[in-house]
């Protein structure tokens, strides 16, 4: 059988009878030894055919690319990075708003979270599933791990955990939460795995030569994700939203608002298409109940942080609103698509500098396409509405990121500074469950004396920390980062050596 990376590089001949016999049949010096074989000859000749017949059927089932490379280290960095800034964002973005989500439009730093982890699943689909030859093994892989993140996802962002503050558990199905950022990274792969596994038949073997053709060897890729892309903007601009209403529990009273819309193609937080979606298919109750919305000026005089609505402040400043919903994560698709490219990137082109080159130049076209939609207010950045300006705006911050880790980490080879990002990188979703979703906290605040608020975790911030540094800002992000992200970068190094791994 032929050499697999000899025939990606267009080296390899098909294979049939040795070179002496085939050189002897076409000088007629094959001869009959005794009576019968002439027999055995068609019988040797049949059972060569037979074999390169299944010889090339094993070479059709071959994924695109199948060759040993090393590990690339930049992956576990940046998704270690990945982690680390959602932990940082979530713990330490009340006493810094300007790191939290932005109430509407703009982008900030945990607006960079949810398509950083969409941008390294797209590449680690890349990688993982051209190690799985059958397309039925592939699947099944697929499945499961979709059943997986949804599990978890309305486990821990349902309702049923209240970690780390309160010790209660339980949620109301009336008021449970379907969506989250697990069921959108779930939706986001299942799309992209499925269509990078049964499109694999259908690439060429070996990429023609050209800037783009990376991107005509993946055409299909690229078409779900134009599809996906097609759907949001078709419904966001043409979908007509009504008047609706909600009801919020004050107390042993409920309060009735009502919000005038009557409109399409609406952008601001009363009226878009993404938010009436989700309350039609999902119910308003399933929604989430605090969006950062409600850190609007048009809502607190305490904006961008938190605080008591203003009193004349608009009725759906009240309202839920899901961020991660139905509609948004259709477009999500598309970030999943650019990071499976740079995946694709990875495989084919073996020198560093065509990598870059590919990389950088694909991020730097997303930027500057993102930046026009946004400043002229064609579209704007909005990381709840998940706009197209977003996407490549938080594309392009991806690919430059991934861009510069490799050649930090792969190229120049610092990579003892990153081993800690790589460490917890490989054990994302343990450090996601534990840490981003408060369960080790939890468990903690557990033992507590006398008072559930008097427990070690609640004594080191204050004593350790705010104490200390007299600032409750300061003494927050010093306990994030030392006491939450160090911990974890450490838990993680151990489980490394112990060779374990939970990864998202």
């Amino acid at each position: 059988m032929a050499d697999p990376g000899k025939m990606e590089e267009g080296l390899a001949h098909e294979e049939g009878a040795p070179d002496q016999e085939r050189k002897d049949k076409r000088d007629g010096k094959v001869e009959k030894e005794e009576d019968g074989a002439a027999d055995r000859i068609g019988n040797d000749k049949e059972e060569r055919v037979a074999t390169t017949h299944v010889e090339q059927q094993n070479l059709e089932e071959q994924p695109l690319v199948k060759q040993k490379t090393k590990r690339i280290a930049t992956l576990d960095a940046f998704r270690g990075l990945t982690v680390v800034l959602m932990i940082l964002v979530d713990d330490a973005g009340g006493a810094y708003p300007r790191i939290d989500h932005s109430p509407w439009n703009g982008c900030t730093l945990a607006d960079f979270v949810m398509p950083f982890f969409l941008f390294i699943v797209g590449v680690a689909i890349a990688l993982a599933l051209k190690k799985v030859p059958k397309i039925k093994d592939a699947i099944k892989k697929i499945s499961l791990r979709t059943l997986k993140l949804l599990f978890w996802g309305v486990l821990l962002q349902g309702g049923y955990s209240h970690a780390p503050a309160d010790l209660a558990y339980g949620v109301d199905m009336k008021q449970i939460r379907w969506c989250g950022i697990l069921q959108r990274i779930a939706l986001v792969y299942f799309i992209v795995a499925l269509i990078e596994t049964l499109t694999r038949k259908r690439r060429p073997t070996v990429l023609e030569p050209g800037h783009l053709s990376i991107f005509t060897a993946y055409r299909w890729q690229w078409i779900g994700g134009f599809v996906a892309f097609v759907i949001y903007m078709i419904t966001t601009y043409s979908l007509y939203v009504p008047h609706w209403s909600f009801v919020v529990d004050n107390d042993d009273e409920a309060t009735r608002y009502t919000v005038k819309c009557g409109m399409r193609g609406h952008l601001g937080p009363a009226c878009n298409a993404v938010g009436y979606v989700d309350r039609e298919v999902w119910g308003i109750n399933h929604l989430y109940s605090s969006p950062v919305w409600q850190r609007l000026k048009a809502c607190t005089l305490s904006s961008p942080g938190s605080g008591p609505f203003r009193e004349n402040a608009p009725s759906w400043c009240r309202a839920p609103f899901e961020p991660e919903g139905l509609l948004s994560s259709i477009l999500a698709i598309l970030s999943g698509t650019m990071g499976i490219h740079y995946g694709h990137v990875l495989i084919h082109f073996k020198g560093h500098f065509e990598r870059l080159k590919q990389w950088v130049s694909m991020a730097l076209g997303l930027l500057i396409v993102a930046i026009i939609l946004h400043f002229t207010d064609a579209i704007p950045i909005n990381k709840q509405l998940y706009s197209f300006s977003y996407v490549c705006f938080t594309a392009a911050a991806a690919g430059i990121v991934f861009s510069a880790f490799y050649v930090l980490i792969d190229v120049w080879g610092f990579r003892t500074p990153f081993l800690f990002l790589e460490w917890i990188g490989m054990n994302a979703m343990l450090v996601y469950v534990l840490g981003a979703q408060g369960i080790l906290a939890a468990f903690v605040n557990g033992w507590y004396y006398e008072s559930s608020n008097n427990t070690l975790v609640y004594w080191i911030q204050k004593h350790v920390f705010i104490n200390v540094w007299h600032s409750e800002r300061l003494g927050t992000l010093l306990y994030v980062i030392f006491a939450e992200i160090a911990f974890y970068g450490v838990l993680s190094g151990i489980l490394h050596k112990l060779g374990i791994y939970w990864k998202l």
